[in-house]
């Protein structure tokens, strides 16, 4: 069994009296992590998206929480965003059920958040699980393999029935970038045209390592500015897709408001694109491997709870760098190649306007070094 980056954080934090929350897209594997690491326990289990447990927790009371758990130490309550008042709910096992740990996971930050962030407000340990990373399956399998993988991971990505089914990759992945994936979504009422949601997805696919506007977006999928932010801040908050801003400070002709927008997995975005082809006949390789390296380094920061702010920076001439990391006061700069041979220069107005910033080049030959992989 591959072993999860997040679960000795999750063990850690065992029964000191605050909720446990995981996070993450569906089909990532919280389900499996938590069932792992309870597995020598004897627990409740509660599923969110069964229409009884939804009734049971309507409007529950203390006394009845406590007849439902009965003798047992650990409840856990799967596709917890499907209920009513969950944060409430939450809070009076915390608060009146001090003997009991409840773990909650959900795949949708839109309802969770907003039902528990007021109600459990310095009662909860929150976490993400994204999908499989390079460092978990370099702890899994190796170094050298996981190298060899780095094309494969490229075109089909890390979600985990992906890795552990070879030759299904495709079938797989085109299932899950369907409707599965955002189920969550269309059932929202803001969701009112999802052949838009289906245009717009495959126009960030497309614009993956650029600078996106919402106003070309809009053009493009035949819809408005208002609409087309709030589509991509849903995606957001379902873990489909995440946002870069622009780096500006110094530089009087830096881009003020430019963002761009990555996915979480590879697969998903070629599987939106419909493109599986090998990187010798792409012609997108450099904007997949920006992708790739970014969302693993978004991975490794989360699982080692480092605090660091990420940008972009670009000049209106056109002078680029892929990412800049802020932590307190320094700043790093990345440029990421997936050609290794290629030379590359830092823009001498960032190295001037920034001076004492450290520069790097992310490559194949140099990628385990970013995300904390140590040699022994």
């Amino acid at each position: 069994m591959i072993q999860r980056s997040l679960r000795s954080y999750l063990e850690s934090r065992l029964f000191k009296g605050k909720a446990l929350l995981v996070f993450g897209p569906r089909q990532v594997g919280k389900s499996t992590l938590i069932e792992s690491l309870l597995e020598t326990q004897d627990y409740l289990y509660l599923n969110g998206d069964d229409a009884d447990i939804r009734e049971l927790f309507f409007q529950s009371t203390a006394t009845q929480l406590r007849a439902l758990v009965g003798n047992k130490r650990i409840v856990f309550i799967d596709e917890a965003q499907r209920i009513t008042n969950i944060g409430l709910t939450l809070k009076i096992f915390t608060d009146q059920l001090k003997h009991v740990q409840v773990i909650a996971t959900g795949s949708s930050a839109f309802d969770l958040s907003a039902q528990i962030n007021e109600p459990l407000t310095g009662r909860k340990y929150e976490c993400m699980l994204y999908p499989l990373s390079f460092a978990e399956l370099t702890e899994h399998h190796g170094l050298l393999q996981e190298k060899r993988l780095l094309e494969h991971r490229l075109r089909y990505g890390y979600y985990p029935e992906i890795v552990t089914k070879p030759g299904e990759e495709q079938e797989l992945l085109k299932l899950l970038s369907g409707s599965y994936l955002y189920k969550d979504l269309l059932m929202l009422e803001q969701i009112k045209k999802p052949v838009l949601l289906e245009k717009l997805l495959k126009a960030l696919a497309l614009q993956v390592g650029s600078e996106v506007s919402y106003h070309e977006l809009a053009q493009t999928v035949g819809s408005d500015n208002k609409t087309v932010e709030k589509y991509i801040d849903l995606l957001e908050k379902a873990f489909v897709v995440f946002r870069l801003p622009a780096l500006n400070r110094n530089v009087r002709n830096e881009i003020k408001k430019g963002k761009k927008v990555y996915f979480y997995d590879c697969g998903i975005r070629n599987a939106i694109l419909n493109n599986f082809s090998p990187l010798a006949s792409r012609t997108d390789v450099g904007a997949l491997w920006e992708n790739f390296v970014i969302a693993e380094r978004v991975k490794y920061l989360h699982a080692q709870r480092q605090e660091v702010t990420m940008y972009f920076w670009r000049t209106t001439q056109q002078q680029e760098i892929d990412l800049i990391e802020e932590q307190g006061e320094a700043l790093r700069a990345y440029e990421f190649k997936w050609n290794e041979k290629q030379k590359i220069r830092f823009s001498q107005t960032f190295t001037e306007n920034y001076p004492g910033s450290e520069t790097f080049v992310i490559s194949p030959a140099t990628i385990e070094t970013f995300v904390g992989i140590k040699y022994e």
